[in-house]
């Protein structure tokens, strides 16, 4: 007895392939909470953020392509964190098979930080992000 039904495809038959949205919860961080779900470039917008305030290699429920590596930058001169700093932020977004470029970077701040503005092009749009990060 067979539980698994066999079935030939022949090269005639129509295969339709469904793209499903990326729905993801939306994370409300000045209210604490999690309610609803977002899609598209909102989506995108959230992963962006969780990506990049996420240590890479510090939690396991990730996987260690996954993050941003950071810790390693405080108390360097900006001379060696600007360049590295473009680096880790183009490999830990380009891990989303959605981004498909980090572009326009500028870079800004006082002393003891360093404020980053980008763009990050996904497949739903641009987004224009900034990160303030303390070296």
């Amino acid at each position: 007895m067979k539980l698994i039904p066999e079935t030939q495809m022949t090269m005639n038959d129509n295969v339709v392939i469904q793209t499903v949205p990326t729905l993801t919860y939306r994370v409300q961080r000045e209210k604490e909470i999690v309610s609803g779900t977002l899609e598209e470039l909102e989506a995108m917008k959230q992963a962006v953020f969780k990506i990049l305030f996420t240590e890479r290699y510090q939690y396991e429920i990730y996987n260690w392509e996954y993050g941003m590596e950071l810790n390693d930058l405080f108390g360097r001169a900006k001379s060696y964190v600007i360049p590295e700093i473009k680096k880790r932020i183009e490999e830990a977004l380009l891990a989303d098979d959605r981004i498909k470029a980090v572009t326009d970077f500028k870079f800004g701040g006082g002393k003891g930080n360093l404020e980053v503005k980008f763009k990050v092009h996904t497949i739903f749009g641009t987004l224009e992000i900034e990160r303030q990060v303390d070296i």
